[in-house]
């Protein structure tokens, strides 16, 4: 399985906009957009992402990316529990 990949540093670069100014105009604190940008964060609310979509005029899939190539959080840990088992 692949994973989800988040571009809000790419879409951000491209629309010339500060971490400080996105956090304003989306009401998410500085700390939170900046896990979004490096990626450390699992889950986002639909919510956010609409506030982002409309502060930076883009769609979902400017921010969000697929890829079929890398290894998501759920492979790893599935891979785990298989080696895991293989020991007992």
């Amino acid at each position: 399985m692949g994973k989800i990949i988040l571009r809000l540093d790419r879409v951000m670069a491209d629309r010339k906009i500060s971490l400080k100014e996105l956090s304003e105009r989306v009401g998410v604190t500085n700390v939170n957009l900046s896990k979004m940008k490096t990626g450390k964060i699992s889950a986002v609310r639909f919510s956010t992402l609409e506030a982002l979509c409309e502060a930076l005029n883009c769609q979902p899939g400017d921010i969000l990316e697929y890829d079929p190539n890398q290894k998501g959080e759920s492979d790893e840990a599935a891979e785990a529990v298989r080696s895991a088992l293989r020991g007992l």
